[in-house]
């Protein structure tokens, strides 16, 4: 018998745009909008949650967690929010 010669591939996800153009619209349709912002709003917030996480888990450990908990993710969210206010 031949051995399984499946490969698994990971399927890369597209950005929601359809979805984003309608909330903004929805919330602010007041502002003239670009045409690629809806892209750099969902990058900036992977980067962001990317952030948090990484922020998390210095928390965590930190408190000699192997868990984050909601208080190592609320501490590390205002600690975000400080430095990207600027």
């Amino acid at each position: 018998m031949a051995p399984s010669t499946t490969v698994t591939r990971r399927v890369k996800r597209k950005a929601p745009r359809a979805f984003l153009k309608r909330t903004l619209k929805q919330k602010k349709p007041h502002l003239g909008l670009g045409r690629c912002c809806d892209l750099l709003i969902h990058l900036n917030c992977l980067l962001f949650i990317q952030r948090l996480a990484e922020e998390s888990r210095t928390n965590a450990c930190e408190s000699k967690s192997r868990v984050i908990k909601k208080d190592h993710v609320l501490a590390a969210g205002k600690v975000i929010l400080k430095k990207s206010r600027g």
